[in-house]
Parts: C-alpha cells; structure tokens; sequence
C-alpha cells in the first residue's frame, strides 16, 4: 500500500464541489476541510505509486483546484 497526504487549494465558493466530488474518488480515505494555506487535506490509500498518482490527477482535475503538494509514504 501507498499512502498519500494531499493538501489542496481551491478558488473561493468552490469548496462544498470540491469535499463532494472528492470524495466520491477510489482511493480516498479521508477528506478534511483545514484552515491556513491549503483548504483541505486528503488521505490517500492506494495499492500502488500509479495509482495514487492518478487520484492525484482527478483530484487536480475538479473544478476550483489552482494548487496541490503531495507527500507520499509507503508501508514497510
């Protein structure tokens, strides 16, 4: 398994799209709304690089999203 902590940036009045769509994805644990300099931060859970990679994507790809950093851990 890889695991994945996405924090993402959305335009203002995008947010609720973005937590709906969000989590609807595959591989997505968990989806928190924070405060500070990213609006939300995702849990990924895939069972490999790529595919934690293409969530990323879809991620990228909702509407509203202008920023993502990406920290990737895996199991030992």
């Amino acid at each position: 398994m890889v695991i994945g902590v996405t924090m993402v940036s959305v335009v203002p009045g995008k947010e609720r799209n973005f937590y709906i769509e969000s989590k609807n994805k595959k591989y997505i644990r968990e989806v928190y709304h924070v405060f500070g300099e990213f609006d939300f931060v995702v849990i990924i859970d895939a069972p490999t690089l790529s595919e934690l990679n293409k969530t990323v994507d879809e991620l990228r790809a909702i509407e509203g999203v202008y920023k993502t950093h990406t920290v990737v851990g895996a199991e030992i």
